[in-house]
C-alpha cells in the first residue's frame, strides 16, 4: 500500500468536509452556537486547522503556515501566536470572529503543505519517535493519524453545528 497517497487521502477528506461546510455558509452562520458553551463553526475550523498545521510543522520541521504565511495577521485573533485553541473556554470560542473565505484559504494553505509533506516520507519515517512525553512515545504515524482523527472529528462536529443552524 502507498502511504502517501493513504494520508493524502485522509487529509483530502477533512478538507472536502471544511469545503462543503463553509460552502454558502451565511456568516452569522459561522459563530451560532446550539448552547452558550458550544463551539462554532468558526472556531472548530479554525481550531483543527491549527492543530494540523501545528502538529505537521512540528514533524515535519518547518515553520507553521500560521505565521509563515501571514494567517496571524490576516485572521486577527486576539490569542498568543502559539495557540491552537485546546482548553478555551466558551468566552474564547466567541472571540474568533472572521469570514467564510479566510478559513477555507488558511485551511488550503495548511492541506496543501501537509499533503507535501506526507508525500516526502518513507515507509521508515513513519516509526521514527516525534515525542517521547508519552509512554508509549509517538511515532510520526501515530501522530499524523492523530492529527486526522482530531481533525475530522471537529469537521463533523462542523457540519453537524451548520445542519442544525440551517435546520432551526
Amino acid at each position: 500500500m502507498d502511504h502517501s497517497a493513504l494520508l493524502t487521502d485522509a487529509f483530502d477528506r477533512i478538507q472536502e468536509t471544511v469545503h462543503s461546510t463553509l460552502a454558502d455558509l451565511p456568516a452569522d452562520a459561522l459563530t451560532f452556537r446550539v448552547d452558550a458553551k458550544a463551539n462554532t463553526i468558526a472556531w472548530l475550523i479554525w481550531h483543527l486547522t491549527r492543530v494540523q498545521d501545528d502538529h505537521v510543522a512540528g514533524v515535519a520541521g518547518t515553520a507553521q503556515v500560521w505565521t509563515s504565511g501571514g494567517w496571524v495577521e490576516r485572521l486577527d485573533l486576539p490569542f498568543p501566536v502559539a495557540d491552537i485553541g485546546y482548553g478555551h473556554s466558551a468566552d474564547e470560542v466567541a472571540k474568533v470572529r472572521t469570514g467564510t473565505d479566510l478559513l477555507r484559504e488558511y485551511h488550503d494553505a495548511v492541506h496543501d503543505r501537509t499533503v507535501d509533506y506526507v508525500q516526502t516520507i518513507g515507509p521508515d519515517d513513519l516509526d521514527r519517535i516525534v515525542d517521547e512525553n508519552w509512554d508509549p512515545p509517538v511515532t510520526l504515524g501515530v501522530r499524523l493519524i492523530s492529527v486526522v482523527s482530531d481533525d475530522l472529528q471537529h469537521a463533523g462536529q462542523a457540519a453537524y453545528v451548520r445542519g442544525i443552524y440551517e435546520r432551526r
